[in-house]
């Protein structure tokens, strides 16, 4: 990850569950069996050189597994 996630995730929205999600093979190969969902939600990150931004951040968890895999899309205005 070349960020790190400040603060609570906000405004969370499921994108995709189970077969709508084109990874769901290999993140089961690789995490686990689950019930798999790809989220997103806006959040304060900072980023690797220090700057703090609101992002939008896209990731993938299953209950009992956990979160994986935390994607950031470029930066919104601040």
């Amino acid at each position: 990850m070349d960020f790190e996630i400040i603060g609570r995730v906000a405004e969370i929205e499921v994108i995709a569950v189970d077969r709508r999600i084109r990874d769901l093979a290999r993140l089961r190969r690789q995490y686990g069996k689950g019930r798999w969902r790809k989220l997103k939600g806006i959040a304060t990150v900072r980023l690797i050189n220090g700057t703090i931004h609101t992002a939008e951040i896209h990731w993938y968890e299953a209950h009992g597994i956990g979160q994986f895999e935390h994607k950031i899309i470029p930066p919104l205005i601040d």
